[in-house]
């Protein structure tokens, strides 16, 4: 089986309802099965019987962990991208080898005009000093790339320059400029703590994430505090990770909504092979159709509840699982 990969993008984000989403996974599924090795032998080693899966509640998640140990990606297909997660200091760090980029900028552009609108609308300013002294980072990409497309001559990195972004924003604020500030966890709060003020007219977005360099806290206190300083109403919040080309992005109060070729299941603790119906804390395994040329079905260490529509909340983490830069923070 061979993809158009104009094709097949229009395809995953022309998805209307839960058949055209089925339709995709069941047939993602039997390209994976037959051309990702890893994933085949992961299929075969549990029994999997593959010619009778008929809806994407089947068909079996790959662990994450694979991303760690193995190269998952299509066989003879080269990566245009390579992406590493942060990590912890002598952690191993998942890999996620990108075929073509244009699948992961379609996922995230479509994504962020799904939930935020065009790029153009906002001054962007991306707060990730761990993420850029680290590279490769899928989340650098994606704000470098949005940065681009917003063409305000004051989008930007910054790093620990807080002084500078705190001027940058008021400046901002003073020409009632519409901005989205994207901001490691543990930047923001020491932005928050050195030089609080009114924000008005920005979107205050956190990807999670302390790094190791300050204590953890449950998302409603780092909220709470975060409303506090720059006088908001919410926090919103991005889930990703490097395994994945698509975002879920919460507007407050810690609850995530994803896109239409984004699925979220969660399984049972006790059994990874039985799912959960809503409202009830597992294991999250998701299904990610911009990841075609790797796996669309990963087994994540992250604990979560699933929700209406698609919905859902992060509750924590597996215990002894390696902690991971992106909004994994308990609640």
């Amino acid at each position: 089986m061979k993809y158009n990969l104009e094709s097949w993008n229009l395809r995953m984000t022309g998805i209307n309802n839960e058949t055209d989403f089925n339709a995709l996974a069941i047939e993602a599924f039997h390209f994976q099965y037959e051309h990702v090795d890893i994933y085949k032998a992961y299929c075969d080693s549990i029994g999997c019987k593959t010619h009778s899966i008929e809806h994407f509640s089947q068909i079996p998640a790959l662990p994450i962990s694979f991303f760690k140990t193995h190269k998952v990606l299509a066989k003879n297909k080269k990566a245009e991208l390579h992406f590493k997660s942060s990590g912890t200091t002598g952690a191993n760090t998942s890999n996620h080898f990108v075929h073509q980029a244009a699948i992961y900028e379609t996922s995230f552009l479509k994504g962020f005009q799904l939930f935020y609108g065009e790029p153009s609308e906002y001054c962007i300013l991306a707060l990730l000093p761990s993420y850029i002294e680290q590279g490769n980072s899928s989340l650098v990409y994606m704000a470098n790339s949005l940065i681009g497309l917003s063409k305000h001559l004051r989008s930007g990195f910054f790093l620990n320059n807080y002084r500078e972004l705190s001027a940058t924003l008021h400046e901002l604020e003073q020409s009632g400029q519409k901005t989205l500030l994207l901001g490691v966890t543990y930047a923001l709060l020491d932005l928050a703590e050195q030089f609080p003020q009114a924000l008005k007219n920005t979107l205050i977005m956190e990807t999670g994430g302390m790094k190791g360099r300050r204590k953890e806290l449950i998302r409603e206190d780092l909220h709470r505090f975060l409303c506090d300083a720059f006088q908001v109403k919410s926090i919103h919040s991005e889930y990703g990770m490097t395994e994945l080309l698509s975002q879920a992005y919460s507007k407050g109060e810690g609850v995530f909504e994803t896109p239409p070729w984004l699925k979220v299941l969660v399984r049972d603790t006790y059994d990874p092979y039985a799912l959960m119906p809503q409202n009830r804390s597992g294991g999250i395994n998701l299904i990610d159709l911009a990841n075609i040329f790797s796996c669309c079905f990963i087994e994540t260490k992250d604990l979560g509840k699933l929700l209406i529509d698609n919905a859902f909340t992060i509750i924590g983490r597996f215990d002894n699982s390696d902690i991971r830069g992106c909004n994994l923070m308990v609640s």
